[in-house]
């Protein structure tokens, strides 16, 4: 794959992978817009390990807390933070996990990915993302994080599964009309994308991991650098942010995208 292309990728997915606009819904709409060839599942974890490595070295506190819980988790025990944060992250994400299964399984997964779905999600769901945060009040923050919101936010990220919706934007979305603050939700949000984002680094590595060759690997290392330096810039500069601007840019970038894809679908 040419470098221009590789980067290109890699950078797409590393700016879109946190910002609440479908980092899923860029990559298919890259190839079907531009004309570019598909980049392939490969590149897909590739891009994917690179954007996890960045949301846990921006996190890496909590992370490490509930890595070392997680232990405790194991032998029954969820009486730390660090074991609790464990639990609620396991709980969040078994429903994204069962969706995924079930769209693999009926093939649904496949037809979604065209340019009027990600159109009409894309508008769609920033609209509602406006909603919540005009309308969520701001009682809460990542500390009161409790097992029936890991459980209702593990059902709004299993949504994301349609292209377009995004999976950072969807689970903002939920804590939002759950009450929890903006730098909270967003929080809330990238900590649950990173069971998600391994699990899925897991089951694509292992289809495409015997067709995998030296070249391929070797395109794959520079998506990932490109992909982490990318997402960690993105994901710095979202959560310095909300310190003073709501969701709106995101919300008018998503209406602009959702209504031009419409227009080029219908018209």
């Amino acid at each position: 794959m040419p470098l221009f292309h590789i980067i290109l990728v890699a950078a797409l997915q590393g700016v879109t992978e946190f910002l609440p606009i479908s980092s899923s819904g860029h990559l298919i709409l890259l190839p079907k817009l531009t004309g570019l060839q598909d980049q392939g599942q490969m590149m897909d974890v590739a891009v994917h390990v690179g954007t996890l490595l960045a949301v846990m070295i921006y996190f890496w506190g909590d992370l490490r807390d509930a890595i070392i819980g997680l232990g405790r988790l194991l032998r029954g025990r969820a009486d730390t933070p660090g074991a609790r944060l464990a639990l609620l992250l396991v709980i969040a994400t078994v429903p994204v996990i069962a969706f995924g299964v079930l769209l693999q399984l009926t093939g649904l997964e496949d037809k979604m990915r065209s340019i009027t779905v990600i159109g009409w999600t894309t508008l769609v769901f920033g609209l509602v993302l406006y909603w919540s945060d005009q309308t969520g009040k701001s009682v809460k923050t990542a500390d009161d994080w409790t097992v029936k919101d890991a459980i209702t936010l593990g059902f709004w990220q299993a949504v994301a599964l349609i292209p377009g919706t995004s999976r950072s934007g969807i689970t903002i979305t939920g804590a939002r009309f759950l009450g929890y603050e903006r730098r909270d939700a967003a929080k809330v949000s990238m900590l649950m994308s990173v069971p998600t984002i391994f699990a899925s680094g897991v089951f694509l590595g292992g289809k495409v991991a015997l067709d995998a060759d030296l070249a391929l690997l070797r395109d794959g290392a520079i998506a990932a650098l490109f992909a982490f330096g990318a997402a960690l810039l993105a994901l710095s500069l979202m959560m310095r942010l909300l310190r003073s601007v709501s969701f709106t840019p995101y919300v008018i970038y998503r209406i602009i995208l959702g209504l031009s894809l419409l227009g080029f679908t219908y018209l």
